[in-house]
């Protein structure tokens, strides 16, 4: 795996394919690498991990969570409580002040009308950020009552406000001018190309499907970095991230295979380490009309598609026994619900669960798996199913990324549904192609799926998230976070009062009632928990990974001499 991989790297530089960085000689250079390349770097257009952990070094916030998982001050001054007047008195009102002393990079100071600008652009009609939660459903304004002061005034308490509220500030300076030329910031130049920094490290070279390249910002407000360059390498595969690291070609990855981190880690100088970000690996049945299969429709077919796939056999398989199969999207955390467990693995229930759905075993030939796990039998037929014509097959749409492991997870899982006679149909796609935005025709955002895997949390460590809300299905011109289309009037109102208790007991007791749901309608499905799998060289100093925010002191690292 190795020299496979080490081969191809030497192949494409041979051929001139991999273009050197233009200013990463010489000097402290820490290199991470990716196995899926960012699709733009302005955060108001993305979800995507990787986007959302680079911008860390170029974008900043108001606040970020440290390695403890507490709240520090970036660009606020403090952090707002009511003890400090950062509330008013019934936490309607939020007001923070923004440090004097924190410019861009190119010597505009970052004031209170940045984070106005940033609001204004999330909700301007014209603009399609990937999602405008949650200043559409739970901000009323934002002002600038003086050049440092931002007041955030709320409809109601919200609760998870330190997670889902300026965790990034756009550079007015540099984005007014385009939104008054063009009616939009969509196409603007800075979105691939923010040389414009608040951070502590500046884009300097992005060589599409090669490298993107970051130099220090001295005028960074947290203090000049201790590295010269961050140079982020984007590789084809797991393998790829497994050799570069082994070879000493990157410092840092993660999304390591477990049974390759392990590896790594015995050559001794390298460390694995697990940390918690609230990701569990998960399937998602797409039920928008028109869009997913309408067999998913049926609650009965959701829960016989995941009672036929042995998760558990998944994770000692692929995981090396070291991951587990979540029974909440709130997995290891006290908004579990203790009472539910991940459904079991029952094929014999699954294929009851089909036949009463209406998918029908019309030549009798399943009976054949009790004498032969193996056997694969004839598709099940629709019989007497409102809207589908009898004698269709169950057949769905895999769709996933070009991840090795799920990759090997849909080969798993295709050959398990087989077993209970549905075919499943497997699509693998770049990471910027499967998460696009709907005007991109993302994958997600399109509906074109049936089952989609893919990695997502809550607001980490907030529980909160906008996963399974009404007003966050995407349409056909406007993003939104719900791409499976989940809309259950009793799971919006939950996640309305959730998002006002302030009281974590009760906050507590609002998403047990959620998960429970979730469960009954068997909405969601785990299949790994997914901490974030970091190795590092030892070399590397100073790093402060965290679930949240992994870059968030990137500022203070540094390489042994």
């Amino acid at each position: 795996m190795f020299k496979r991989a080490t081969w191809i790297l030497l192949v494409l530089a041979l051929a001139g394919l991999l273009v050197a960085p233009a200013a990463a000689q010489g000097g402290k250079i820490v290199t991470v690498i990716y196995d899926q390349e960012p699709d733009n770097l302005n955060t108001l257009y993305s979800n995507m991990f990787f986007m959302g952990i680079t911008d860390e070094l170029y974008l900043p916030g108001a606040w970020s969570y440290d390695k403890e998982l507490n709240l520090v001050p970036e660009l606020a001054v403090e952090i707002p409580s009511a003890e400090n007047g950062g509330f008013n008195a019934d936490g309607t009102v939020m007001t923070f002040q923004v440090r004097q002393d924190a410019f861009w990079s190119d010597g505009d100071q970052i004031t209170a009308a940045d984070f106005v600008f940033t609001y204004e652009m999330t909700m301007a009609p014209t603009n399609s950020p990937a999602s405008r939660s949650p200043f559409d459903t739970n901000v009323v304004s934002v002002t600038a009552p003086d050049e440092f002061t931002v007041v955030t005034t709320f409809n109601a308490p919200y609760a998870p406000w330190a997670a889902n509220l300026w965790g990034f500030v756009l550079p007015e300076h540099v984005l007014r001018p385009v939104f008054e030329a063009e009616g939009t910031i969509d196409n603007a130049e800075w979105n691939t190309n923010p040389t414009v920094s608040g951070g502590p490290f500046i884009l300097t070279q992005w060589e599409a499907g090669q490298f993107m390249l970051f130099s220090r910002n001295d005028s960074y407000f947290g203090g000049a970095p201790l590295l010269d360059n961050v140079l982020i390498r984007f590789a084809g595969d797991s393998a790829a991230l497994t050799a570069s690291l082994a070879n000493g070609e990157a410092d840092m990855a993660t999304f390591i295979p477990l049974s390759d981190a392990q590896m790594l880690e015995a050559s001794g100088n390298l460390t694995l380490e697990l940390v918690p970000s609230g990701y569990n690996e998960s399937w998602y049945f797409n039920q928008r009309p028109g869009l997913g299969n309408p067999a998913l429709q049926d609650v009965r077919v959701r829960r016989a598609l995941i009672m036929a796939f042995d998760r558990d056999q998944v994770n000692l398989d692929l995981n090396a026994g070291l991951l587990t199969t979540p029974g909440s999207f709130w997995e290891n955390t006290p908004f579990a619900n203790p009472d539910i467990d991940a459904l079991p693995y029952d094929p014999d229930m699954a294929r009851q669960l089909l036949t009463e759905a209406g998918w029908i075993d019309d030549d009798g030939d399943e009976a054949n798996v009790a004498n032969d796990p193996t056997f694969i039998p004839t598709p099940r037929v629709a019989q007497g199913i409102e809207g589908i014509a009898d004698g269709s097959n169950l057949s769905l749409r895999y769709a996933t990324t070009q991840r090795q492991i799920r990759i090997d997870t849909q080969a798993v899982a295709q050959q398990a549904l087989a077993r209970v006679g549905v075919i499943v149909e497997l699509f693998n796609y770049p990471g910027d192609v499967y998460f696009g935005t709907v005007a991109e025709g993302g994958i997600l955002s399109t509906g074109q799926y049936d089952i989609a895997q893919l990695s997502i949390n809550p607001a980490f460590p907030d529980p909160d998230t906008t996963r399974f809300i009404c007003s966050e299905i995407p349409t056909d011109t406007e993003d939104g976070a719900n791409d499976a289309g989940v809309c259950t009037p009793e799971l919006d109102a939950l996640f309305t009062q959730q998002a006002q208790t302030v009281d974590t007991a009760a906050r507590i007791a609002i998403f047990h009632q959620i998960d429970a749901i979730l469960h009954d309608l068997a909405i969601w499905n785990g299949i790994w928990t997914d901490p974030d799998v970091w190795v590092y060289n030892n070399r590397v100093l100073g790093l402060e990974l965290t679930g949240p925010n992994p870059f968030w002191n990137a500022h203070e690292w540094d390489v042994a001499q």
